[in-house]
């Protein structure tokens, strides 16, 4: 059914998809970057290098700090300050292990 609709409203959809994605992420201010990266191997930094690649897919040149504005809600410097906590050597271990996990999937 999805794949029948008219692109045009599946963009709508998937846009309308992303911004509640970047909503929840802001309403949930505790769930830190490194949380992301070892349970899903993606981040609020992914997602505004997302936003640039796809502005660039467009033709059009979208600086990295506005995506990040973007995607923050304020400037990451800011955000970093007032919600970036310290990784905690467990988290330094299993983004370790996940990304190695991750190239030995790559591994032939």
């Amino acid at each position: 059914m999805y794949a029948q609709l008219p692109e045009q409203t599946q963009q709508r959809i998937e846009a309308e998809a992303f911004r509640t994605l970047l909503k929840h992420l802001d309403d949930n201010k505790d769930v830190q970057n490194i949380d992301l990266m070892i349970l899903a191997d993606f981040c609020r930094n992914c997602l505004s290098k997302w936003l640039v690649n796809a502005a660039a897919d467009q033709g059009i040149e979208l600086d990295y700090e506005a995506a990040r504005e973007h995607v923050y809600g304020m400037p990451y410097s800011e955000w970093k300050t007032l919600y970036q906590a310290e990784a905690t050597p467990e988290q330094l271990e299993a983004l370790k292990a996940r990304q190695a996990a991750k190239q030995d999937e790559h591994t032939p």
